[in-house]
């Protein structure tokens, strides 16, 4: 990955987080648990106890002030999104709790239209559970079949396989732009450009990518992409659902409800223009406004300036920690974002998690919603520490000393 020198002033990052200036167990906290959820930025923290104190109304129905201020907020946000990831369109972004709910909504209304019995989806062997299950639901609906992009050794995709798997009958290609387990950045654009050239429709989950990297819908010419609040410094309960709009326009509503509707009668109901079709109920107005100060939080930051300090950290764990005896990285990629997992041999992954712990660092164990990966490489789970821009040089030092320490006592 090419990382472009630019430093941040972390000191100044790190006052924007006060979660991180306590301490747990005794010791000062470090959190390398950001692949799972990022800390929130106060600026989000903010914006939310602002809605609630001023503005805090239902959206898109009042016509009082406090209903037009959070309609005005809400719909802010939208765009912000639409500007963040380029889309072509405000009303190609919808709103959903979450990576997770965006993927089931593209396979029950994508895959209840458009997939027939034979057809066939390919996902990765790096797949989440939550872009695998929804696949295998609708394929139990509709007759279609799952195929797997197989990997190599270092948990990299590989790209010849893959395009021997397309074929005419794939109808979907579902695969992540960054691999929450290992850190793997796929060839993203390669992916989708050769799933176009056999005519599939293209679903990628950047709940990873979006935290580390610019994502321009546009150029990726993808059909649907999802990510998520959490992950990105903001409020949990957010997703962002993209997609193009010929395709939202013509597949179904995901829920029904109030506002995703036109007229209702008892002798049928009409729907709503996109993206309203797919937003049923009273949605969570708060975090969604709170949002906008998470993506501006990043944009000030700049993506080269996350990566190359995100880079950084990788590089000096990566070091520090092949040097415990023992100690096996899992998912080696050439290309990579600020993910480390590893075992060690002998040690169950929750001891040394519990031990971490005690010690006041927080990493994340087990197999992390990614079982058939595990499968793949013969092991339970993994230790997995991930680094964001509020992460030091100096707590990576201590987390390898610790664990250094964790170590030698099995030994």
């Amino acid at each position: 990955m090419e990382v472009v020198e630019r430093s941040l002033d972390v000191k100044s990052i790190r006052a924007q987080f006060p979660i991180l200036n306590q301490e747990v167990n005794g010791k000062p906290l470090v959190y390398f648990d950001n692949a799972a959820s990022s800390q929130t930025v106060s600026k989000v923290v903010d914006a939310l106890s602002h809605f609630y104190e001023k503005d805090h109304a239902n959206i898109h129905r009042g016509i009082h002030t406090l209903a037009e201020r959070s309609t005005t907020a809400y719909e802010n946000t939208r765009k912000r999104v639409q500007s963040f990831i380029n889309a072509g369109e405000v009303s190609e972004i919808i709103f959903t709790k979450g990576t997770t709910e965006s993927i089931n909504l593209v396979a029950h209304s994508w895959g209840s239209l458009n997939l027939r019995h034979g057809d066939e989806i390919l996902i990765s062997r790096l797949e989440h559970h939550s872009n695998i299950v929804p696949w295998q639901l609708i394929a139990e609906k509709t007759g279609a079949i799952i195929k797997v992009i197989p990997i190599n050794n270092n948990g990299e995709i590989l790209l010849n396989e893959y395009e021997e798997l397309l074929n005419e009958k794939t109808k979907m290609v579902a695969v992540n732009y960054i691999s929450n387990s290992l850190g793997t950045i796929n060839p993203i654009h390669e992916i989708i450009k050769s799933a176009r050239a056999k005519g599939s429709a293209v679903m990628i989950d950047a709940a990873q990518a979006a935290p580390h990297q610019k994502i321009d819908v546009q150029d990726l010419d993808c059909d649907f992409l999802a990510f998520s609040s959490h992950k990105m410094y903001g409020p949990t309960g957010v997703g962002i659902l993209y997609g193009k709009r010929e395709l939202l326009e013509s597949i179904p509503p995901y829920q029904g409800g109030g506002e995703m509707i036109k007229d209702v009668s008892f002798n049928g109901t009409t729907y709503n223009e996109i993206p309203y079709k797919f937003e049923a109920g009273t949605p969570n107005i708060g975090d969604v406004i709170a949002f906008h100060e998470a993506m501006n939080f990043i944009e000030e930051l700049g993506y080269e300036a996350i990566q190359a300090h995100e880079h950084q950290l990788l590089l000096h764990a990566t070091k520090k920690l092949s040097t415990i005896p023992g100690l096996r990285i899992i998912g080696e990629a050439e290309n990579k974002t600020s993910v480390l997992s590893f075992v060690v041999d002998g040690i169950h992954p929750y001891d040394i998690g519990q031990l971490l712990d005690a010690k006041g660092i927080a990493v994340r164990t087990g197999h992390h919603c990614t079982q058939p990966l595990m499968d793949f490489f013969g092991i339970e789970g993994t230790i997995r520490a991930s680094f964001s821009v509020y992460n030091t040089i100096e707590e990576i030092d201590y987390f390898f000393e610790s664990l250094q320490k964790i170590v030698s006592k099995f030994n």
